[in-house]
This record gives structure tokens, sequence and C-alpha cells, in this order.
């Protein structure tokens, strides 16, 4: 949705003075929240049914990529809290209300890496278990979670199923100690508890069918948006959050060099530092297009009512992990043009080239595994567990 993007441009001075205190508060602080409140970023994803616009996947990354860009831990909240509801509105009717039956503005923090362990019981599950690095947590009331799960046909204690849960924030606990980090420290990204839940049948996702489609086609049919698969979208936010961030690096030089002289010579006329800058640019504008390119060939053809073959999926995976490498790379290379002022605390270029460092760590940006395993498939050869491609 366009007016979104235009409401983060239009108030980039807002979000650029929440940078500094949601560092300090380890958080996204209040009032940045407020402005992602206003923007509408969180619901862009989200179905019309509950107050969303069910806009083209690819706005929505444009708009995490030009946050990041401003403020990168607000923008990478931005991102991760803006894809649950994609995932939610192709849950079970039950859980959508309960979500936002009486507030539309419900945010939900994760993470989806499988922590968890769920014992089956009549009804649903036992879940305990505890999970780091759920951005935004402070300011979420529910929370979907990583769990492997006992098989209902299966034995006890045997947990081979994997599923996302998700769980009002009555029944976990946040563990407000727990994000002492170098870079994204704003995201507070904290650990959350889980200790004896139960969690309800309807209130969980085989993680299986939802790749496959399966919930989409039965809860959200001839709508386009949910037909695109969410091993694509997901990590596509996580890439799209860390061009941004390396774009936000590049801008942040591009101003310092407006004024920088080194040695008597400026820095407009370094023929080294342009060329950096130059790059930069160039290389910076290339990763954002490849990590939409994947994305828009998705949703075109889940706009024609066909199904997105998984070739689709894995070569824009192939594409994010590839345009994310090259983003951090040229990001560095231009720190290491900046000189040593932009090492000071007080630099914007030191804080953005940190919270790059700590969003390559983001597991969907693991991109070794991603290209062998992308290499393998065109031999036939299987993915590995744990690939997400």
């Amino acid at each position: 949705m366009s007016s979104v993007l235009e409401f983060i441009k239009a108030n980039a001075e807002r979000i650029k003075a929440e940078v500094e205190p949601s560092d300090k508060l380890g958080r996204v602080s209040d009032a940045a929240a407020k402005i992602l409140l206003e923007s509408g970023v969180v619901r862009m994803l989200q179905p019309k049914q509950y107050g969303g616009f069910e806009s083209d996947p690819c706005d929505f990354l444009k708009v995490v990529m030009e946050t990041t860009a401003l403020a990168p831990s607000i923008g990478w909240v931005a991102g991760v809290v803006g894809i649950h509801p994609f995932e939610f509105g192709q849950g079970d009717p039950r859980m959508q209300e309960e979500v936002w039956g009486k507030d539309h503005d419900t945010w939900t923090s994760s993470p989806y890496a499988f922590f968890g362990r769920a014992k089956r019981v009549e009804g649903g599950y036992i879940l305990n278990g505890r999970w780091p690095f759920s951005s935004g947590s402070d300011h979420c009331t529910w929370a979907v979670l990583g769990v492997l799960a006992e098989d209902e046909n299966g034995p006890k204690d045997a947990f081979t199923r994997q599923f996302h849960f998700i769980l009002p924030r009555s029944d976990y606990e946040i563990l407000q100690d727990s994000w002492q980090v170098m870079g994204l420290q704003g995201t507070g990204s904290k650990d959350i508890l889980v200790k004896d839940a139960f969690v309800p049948d309807y209130r969980t996702i085989d993680v299986d069918k939802l790749n496959n489609q399966e919930y989409a086609s039965a809860n959200r049919p001839g709508i386009p948006l949910y037909q695109v698969p969410f091993d694509l979208i997901f990590p596509g936010a996580i890439a799209a959050a860390t061009v941004g961030i390396a774009d936000g690096l590049v801008r942040h030089f591009a101003d310092y060099a407006a004024s920088r002289t080194t040695r008597g010579l400026k820095s407009t006329n370094n023929p080294y530092q342009m060329a950096a800058l130059g790059a930069a640019i160039a290389d910076i504008e290339a990763s954002k297009e490849a990590v939409l390119a994947g994305v828009r060939e998705a949703f075109e053809i889940a706009k024609r009512g066909e199904k997105v073959d998984i070739s689709v999926q894995r070569r824009a995976r192939v594409r994010q992990v590839r345009a994310v490498r090259r983003a951090a790379e040229i990001g560095f290379q231009v720190f290491r043009h900046a000189g040593g002022n932009a090492s000071r605390l007080s630099s914007p270029i030191q804080r953005q080239w940190r919270d790059l460092s700590v969003a390559l760590g983001h597991a969907c940006n693991q991109d070794d595994m991603v290209y062998a395993a992308y290499a393998g498939t065109l031999y036939d050869l299987p993915v590995a567990p744990g690939v997400i491609i």
C-alpha cells in the first residue's frame, strides 16, 4: 500500500529521532511503536475482514526496506511483527477471532525456531520451552512459537511434528534481561519462557500444511496474497530488513562525505571514496530489486490463480540470500572508507554497521547453506533438513 510508504518517508525525522532512545531502552520506544501503529505497516498483510489491507507483498517489503534504512531496530520489528498477520490470516477462524476480534491492531512476536516441546492432550497440547530472539516482544500481546510436538498417532515423548503455536500474553513470560547485544539493541528481541501452557488445537499451525498453502486454500480461498508461500514471504522480510540496514549505512556515508575532509582533501574530490560510494549505491539498488523480484514473480503467479511452484520459491530464496550478502559486503566496504571518526559512538555509521552485522546472523540470512541446497536441486539432490529454501 503506497500510502504506508509515503507515511514512513514523510515521518522520517520522527522515526530517526527514536533510534537512540530505542537502543538505550533495549526495545522499540513507545513513541516509535506509536509511529508504526499510525503508519499501518503491521496491517499491510492482515485480512481485510479484520481491518487489514491485504497489500501487494512487495509494497510491504519496500516499507520494511525504507524503515530499516532510517532506523534499523524499528524497521526490523515492523518487518517481523508485520509478517505474522500473513500467517494468522490463513489459520483457524476461531484463532483469528481471538487475536483480532476485539482489537485489529493486535501485535504478535515470535520466534519460529523449534525450541518448544509439546505433549499431546485432549483438545490440544501442553507446551514447555524457552525461545530467544522474540523481536518487539514488549509491545506484543500474543506470541507465535516454533514447536516440536508429539504425533497424535505416534509414541509418547517423540517430538517429531513441526508446528507454530499461538499464545496470549498471559501464557508466557518475557525475560527482560535476556537481550544484551552489540547491535539491533532496540528490537528488544528478548527470550520468551513458557511453562505448562495449554494450547488448543485451533491455535496451532502445522508447518507443512502452511507451506503447502492448505490453510490458505481452506480459510482464505481466492485471495492471491495468501497463496504466496510462507517460506518465501518470511525470509523475504528478513532479507528486506537487512538490505535496508545496509542502505542506511550507505546513506549515512553519503551524508558524511558531503562535508568530510581528510588531510586537506575533500571526500567529494577523493576518487577512491567516490568510487566506493557509487558502487555501493548501485549494489544496494540491485540487492533491493533481487529481493523484490522473487516475491513479485510468486505473487503474479498467485494472482493468475496458479500454484506457486517450489522452483519459483527456491530461485527467489537464493536471490534473497545473495542480495543480502552483496548489500552487507558493500556496506562493510563503505564503513572501511569512512575512517576513524565513523567508529565513534556518536556516529550513525557505526551504529548501522553494528546493526547490519547482527542482522546477518539471522537464520534466514545463512547464505552458504542456501547456495549449496539450490545447486543441489539442479541435480535432483534432496534439500538438507533445516535449510530455509
